[in-house]
């Protein structure tokens, strides 16, 4: 998943530059809303490995 807003954060830059303000936007939006998503999936699991006692490997 982080691949993925990574992805759309490349997109956002590129269309940026070339100046497509309304796709720059939308991609800036959906990387934001994947990197967060991952995030949140990201301190879930840590919490549920710290819960069963193994160590993070």
């Amino acid at each position: 998943m982080l691949a993925w807003s990574l992805t759309f954060l490349v997109i956002a830059i590129i269309a940026a530059i070339l100046g497509f303000g309304g796709i720059a936007g939308a991609a800036a939006g959906i990387a934001k809303i994947l990197f967060f998503v991952f995030l949140v999936l990201l301190i879930i699991s840590a919490l549920v490995g710290a819960m069963r006692g193994r160590p993070p490997t």
